[in-house]
Parts: C-alpha cells; sequence; structure tokens
C-alpha cells in the first residue's frame, strides 16, 4: 500500500511527541512493507538538526505562509520564495519567538483551513500536484485537524482517502484570542465533513474532540499511540543517585515550573538530600525567560548543583537520560491527549507519576506502570514523589509492568497494522 503521512515539521528546536509519532508510525509501515513517507509541512523534520529526508520538499514553508498573510506578498517573485523556503531561512524561523504559539497566529490559522478559498491556495496546489502526479498514493493520513483545510481537494483531485489523526488540536484552539475560539471550532466541524475517518490517540481525547467538532461515531476511532519496544535498552529504575526526569519542551504549559517547585519543597526533606532533577527536550525562544527564572528559584534554595539540563535528545541520548533516571514527571499543566514520553519513559523502565488530567490516567492504568496525582499543584507532586522514592519495591514493580505493556499493547508494529486495517475500509 502506499501511504503519505502529511505532518507539520518543528524543525528540531524541542521534543515533539506528535511529530515523533508520526515518524514511527510511518517507519513501521515500512517495516511491513508498505510504500510509507512523511510529507513535512512549514518547517523540516529534523531532531536536534538532523535532517530526515533531504529528496522530499517542505510543503507550504512557514515564512512564505505567513507573509502571505500581508496583501503586499502574496504576488512575491518565484526567487524570493524559494529564498523564504530554504532550509536555512526555515532552521532561523523554527528558534524565533512565537513559531508554536497560536496567540496572534488566529487569521493564519483560519486561512489555512480555508484551504483553496484562503490565502495559501498555491501551496496548496502544489501539494496536490506532488501527490497525483509524483506519488500517487493509495490513501493520504494527515496529522492532526488543523490541516483539515487541504482534505477537500485532495481527495477531489488526488481521488483517494483521506484519513485525519486527531492529537491537542485543543491546545492550539483554545489558546486563541476568546472572540476566536468558538468560530474556529466551528470551521473545523464545517471542515471534519471532508475526511473518511479520524483517528484519536486516546479514549479521552476522543471524547474531546467528538464533542467540539461534532463527530459521527462512524468517523471515529481510537488507537492508542506507539514506540518500538527494540529501540529502547530496559533497565530498572536508577537508584544511586535517585534522579527525576522531565522529557518534553522545557516550558510552562508543560508543568516545567509545578515541577520545579516540587523538587524545591523536596528538597527541604534531608531523606532527598542527594535525589537529581534532570531535563531535556529543547526549548524555543518563547521559553528562554522562563527556564532562566526557574533556574534562579534553585540558586536560591542553594539546589542548583542537583540539577541538570541535557541539550541533546535524540534517540542515543536518550538512553542514557533514561538510565540514569528514577522516574518520570511531565506535569503538563491541562493535561495532554496522550504523551510519547510516557511510552518511551516505561520502554526504558522508568515508571511514571502524573497529573489527573487529561489521557494520562487512561495510560497510567493501561500500564500499570506508574501513579497519579491530583491537584495538579507542586505541593500535591512533591507529596507523591516523595512516596514513590521511598517505596524501591513497588518502583521495580512499576518498572517491570511498564515495559512489558509497551511491548504487549503499545508496540508501534502491531498499532501500525490496525490503522492500516482503518485505511483499507476506504480503498
Amino acid at each position: 500500500m502506499k501511504i503519505v503521512h502529511i505532518v507539520p515539521g518543528f524543525g528540531g528546536t524541542f521534543y515533539c511527541g506528535n511529530c515523533l509519532r508520526d515518524s514511527g508510525v510511518v517507519a513501521s509501515f515500512k517495516k511491513a512493507g508498505h510504500d510509507a513517507i512523511t510529507l513535512p509541512m512549514y518547517l523540516p523534520l529534523t531532531m536536534n538538526g538532523e535532517n530526515s529526508n533531504d529528496e522530499i520538499p517542505v510543503f507550504y514553508g512557514a515564512v512564505n505562509i505567513y507573509l502571505k498573510q500581508f496583501p503586499v506578498f502574496r504576488h512575491m517573485p518565484k526567487w524570493f520564495e524559494k529564498l523564504m523556503d530554504s532550509s536555512a531561512v526555515l532552521k532561523f524561523a523554527a528558534k524565533k519567538s512565537g513559531s508554536t504559539r497560536a496567540s496572534g497566529l488566529e487569521d493564519l490559522t483560519e486561512s489555512m483551513l480555508l484551504g483553496a478559498e484562503g490565502h495559501q491556495s498555491k501551496e496548496l496546489q502544489q501539494l496536490v500536484d506532488f501527490l497525483k502526479y509524483h506519488e500517487k498514493p493509495d490513501v493520504v493520513h494527515i496529522s492532526n485537524a488543523l490541516l483539515l483545510g487541504m482534505a477537500k481537494k485532495v481527495r477531489d483531485e488526488v481521488k483517494v482517502p483521506v484519513v485525519c489523526s486527531l492529537q491537542d488540536e485543543d491546545v492550539w484552539v483554545d489558546a486563541m484570542h476568546e472572540d476566536q475560539r468558538e468560530k474556529m471550532w466551528q470551521l473545523l466541524a464545517d471542515k471534519g465533513k471532508d475526511v473518511d475517518a479520524f483517528i484519536a490517540v486516546s479514549d479521552f481525547f476522543a471524547c474531546v474532540m467528538q464533542k467540539k467538532m461534532s463527530i459521527p461515531d462512524e468517523k471515529l476511532h481510537v488507537l492508542h499511540v506507539g514506540v518500538n519496544p527494540d529501540a529502547y535498552l530496559y533497565s530498572k529504575p536508577a537508584s544511586d543517585p535517585q534522579a527525576i526526569g522531565y522529557v518534553s519542551r522545557i516550558c510552562e504549559e508543560n508543568g516545567f515550573e509545578v515541577l520545579i517547585d516540587a523538587f524545591i519543597l523536596l528538597k527541604k526533606n534531608p531523606a532527598f538530600k542527594n535525589v537529581k532533577l534532570k531535563a531535556t527536550g529543547g526549548q524555543t525562544g518563547d521559553d528562554t525567560k522562563f527556564i532562566h527564572k526557574q533556574i534562579n528559584k534553585l540558586k536560591q534554595n542553594n539546589i542548583e548543583s542537583d540539577f541538570e539540563i541535557a541539550p541533546d535528545f535524540t534517540p542515543s541520548a536518550l538512553q542514557n537520560f533514561f538510565k540514569s533516571t528514577t522516574l518520570l514527571s511531565v506535569p503538563v499543566l491541562n493535561g495532554e491527549a496522550f504523551g510519547l514520553y510516557q511510552l518511551e519513559a516505561l520502554a526504558s523502565g522508568v515508571p511514571l507519576v502524573q497529573p489527573e488530567l487529561g489521557a494520562f490516567p487512561e495510560i497510567i492504568k493501561a500500564t500499570g506502570g506508574g501513579v497519579i496525582y491530583k491537584p495538579n499543584t507542586a505541593s500535591a507532586l512533591a507529596d507523591k514523589l516523595a512516596e514513590v522514592l521511598l517505596d524501591p519495591e513497588k518502583l521495580e514493580t512499576m518498572s517491570l509492568a511498564g515495559r512489558k505493556a509497551v511491548e504487549d499493547h503499545f508496540d508501534c508494529a502491531k498499532l501500525s497494522s490496525q490503522m492500516v486495517d482503518i485505511y483499507k475500509t476506504f480503498i
């Protein structure tokens, strides 16, 4: 089967679980013998600067589509468009503040969802022509509902089924200006009629998006995220010293401040004087000031030496990171649709301590590889961290259960096979 996955690139400046999840699915398709490719939009699909595939162009270059929101740039000469889509310019754009911030990009989001009626109609036609004449797929799978503007034209001109994943769109839309949110959800619901099926990454998020987009039951499927267990080396939770791990973009929204404050509270207890805190996952320009503020808190409490940020979050670096950690906590403020880092930790033998928000309880119940706490405050997290760190037997039990669950139920190869079965119902 010829499968094209269309995904938004992230430029490699931070850990993007959704991007890694999509890349993992395509890798599983290829391993199973399918002809599958990842087609990036906006920014290159990179990890710490490594190109995923230089032969496939980046469509809807982030700089060009932003400029075309302004009338003066809608008729740029081809040489200028080509320059703005160059690898150097796109990598520079990925590092700038606001590249992942919905506020201020409401008009651009609307224009993208309007598809052929938006200001990026030329880019849409280029993508459709690439699919029609170059790739000739059997099915097109778009990474999230914010890309629904292309669905109708792809279906009509390429004449193939279009499937859409659902993963964390609410984080983007609900961060918009209050006046724009209802309008955007209605537009998403309207454009959702142009796809053959939706695949949500968790039961929790399926319920969220079905309500917000009025998705009929027959179009909605749930398929958990998966990883390749063989890509992770299992080891028991680190004990000498114990260390709390954090893997995600280091920002306020992902609860990094909650974890820092919880760590400060934990360290006030002499029983945890040797416990470390390790973070990795990168950042954007928006996060620099916030991170400095958190480090200053650690300095004021004389525990800065017990904290480190690992700048490298490539797969090989993450293996070493997980080997040196006792448990993982990413206390995302409003929860998450899934959170791939959970599976990466569990596959490595690292248990989870997560807030009772979003899909976190669903994943922990399904794996037995962690515990939840509430409310999502520093004090509640500190108490739960202390409880788990003082119970080595429970840590080992959760470690073994988490690894087994990944092998049995969250293996990317098995889940990708189920996804192909969904495709076949429309081909």
